[in-house]
Order: C-alpha cells, then structure tokens, then sequence
C-alpha cells in the first residue's frame, strides 16, 4: 500500500484502507474512525487552489508517531479520519495528514532536516494563546521548537 502512486486529486480521488490494527490502537481512539477495513473515497476540497490536500509522513515508529501527530492535530483541529494497520490521518476541512510507518523505510539512513528534503512542517493557530499552550506542551510530545529565539514568528 505505501508503495503506490497518486494521481493528481482533480484527475482520481485517493482511496484508503481503515483497517485498525489491535496491536496499535492503545493511544488512538479507533472508536472515532469509521468502521475498519471499510474503503471510503477522500474527496478533495478544491476551493483553495494551491492549498494542500494531503501530508503524508513516513516514521519508523507508528506508536510514537500517533501520539505526538495525534496530540499536536488534535490542538490545532484536526478530527481522527482514518486508521489502518500501518498508519493513522487526521483531517481538517478538505486537508487530511497521515503518518504511516512503511515498510520501504529506510531505517538505517537517519533524518536530517538539513539534507535535501523536507525541512519543517509550519501550522498556523488562531491566537496566540493556543499557540502559548501548545508550545509550553511540547516538550512532553518529544518535540522542539525550531528557532525558539525568535518565538512566536520564527517563519514570518
């Protein structure tokens, strides 16, 4: 499944599996998915041209993964969407990010953010006391602010 290709969303809509796997659901709320092993068609929200449609982030462990994603979206709005055995996605609006722990990994090349690819991932919060929250909680979900010097608008 991770190994397949996407088609623009305005040409295929993304279909995904919602099996829940028993040995992973102890920090995530399957209840709030939708039956699993269901398929369910994702249409596209495309009244924000150029806005995104989906995030899709590999991890090495899916556990971990679930429980600092699942925190942080759920603050910022983020509903659960879709469980499967190898991966969970919250959805917002027509924007949905999933973590996924694939086995086409490659576990022995460690992540950088200064190497090509990915750097940050930025959300934006409404007020600036949520924003205040989630980052005095941070550090209880294994993250860091980058830039904390120039809090609270490191990006602009």
């Amino acid at each position: 499944m991770s190994s397949r290709r996407r088609s623009a969303p305005w040409r295929t809509p993304t279909w995904r599996s919602r099996a829940v796997s028993s040995r992973r659901t102890s920090s995530w709320n399957a209840r709030s998915c939708p039956s699993p092993r269901r398929r369910e068609r994702v249409e596209p929200d495309l009244t924000a041209p150029g806005g995104i449609h989906h995030l899709e982030l590999w991890v090495p462990d899916l556990g971990r993964a679930v429980s600092s994603w699942g925190w942080l979206l759920g603050r910022l709005g983020y509903e659960p969407f879709q469980a499967w055995e190898a991966g969970r996605s919250w959805r917002l609006g027509g924007t949905y990010v999933v973590v996924e722990e694939s086995p086409a990994l490659l576990r022995d090349v460690p992540h950088d953010r200064r190497r090509a690819g990915l750097n940050h991932v930025a959300f934006a919060v409404p007020a600036r006391s949520g924003l205040d929250e989630i980052v005095r909680r941070l550090p209880a979900f294994g993250w860091s602010p980058l830039f904390a010097d120039r809090y609270p608008r490191a990006g602009g």
